[in-house]
């Protein structure tokens, strides 16, 4: 990949990878420094990358490794999160279904987490989060099925109703 190509690949991906991190992780802040970061990476090796070999997908799970990477030496040293020299970033207010979607999403397990962000906010098919995430196929599917109970269980405006017998139906 030349730097003509690179360049229309950063353009063309970098905010819908973000969005798929921010997902995954949570913070839209942190998100953003992964997927700078993982770009750098990319770019020190657009060489070797090219569109046949998925380089959104490559980017994409570099930040993910980052994020996971930087939220261990957070957990690990307890320093403050706040450690930047810049000012954050302000952006738009998200709407209140956006704050309940990321809010359920938090509540998930992260396999669950991410083969739901995976799928349906990066579009991938079942076949290609299974190869990104390193799982079967069918283990996908199991984690999307979970996910998606989940998130309607968590989603609803409904109460759940007690059944007789102590069971809850939402």
């Amino acid at each position: 990949m030349d730097e003509v190509e690179f360049d229309d690949f950063y353009t063309t991906s970098y905010a819908r990878v973000v969005g798929q991190v921010y997902a995954m992780i949570g913070s839209r802040d942190e998100a953003e420094e992964c997927v700078q970061e993982a770009f750098v990476r990319a770019w020190a090796h657009r060489r070797s990358l090219d569109r046949a070999g998925h380089p959104e997908a490559w980017v994409r799970t570099t930040a993910y490794r980052l994020a996971v990477s930087r939220w261990r030496r957070v957990v690990k040293g307890r320093r403050p999160a706040d450690r930047a020299l810049s000012s954050p970033t302000t952006t738009a207010a998200p709407t209140e279904a956006h704050v309940a979607l990321v809010a359920a999403l938090k509540q998930l397990p992260e396999a669950q987490r991410r083969a739901l962000v995976l799928h349906h906010l990066a579009d991938l098919p079942v076949h290609e989060v299974a190869r990104e995430t390193g799982v079967p196929e069918g283990t996908v599917k199991a984690r999307l099925s979970r996910g998606r109970a989940a998130l309607a269980a968590l989603l609803t405006d409904t109460p759940p109703t007690t059944l007789p017998g102590g069971a809850t139906h939402a």
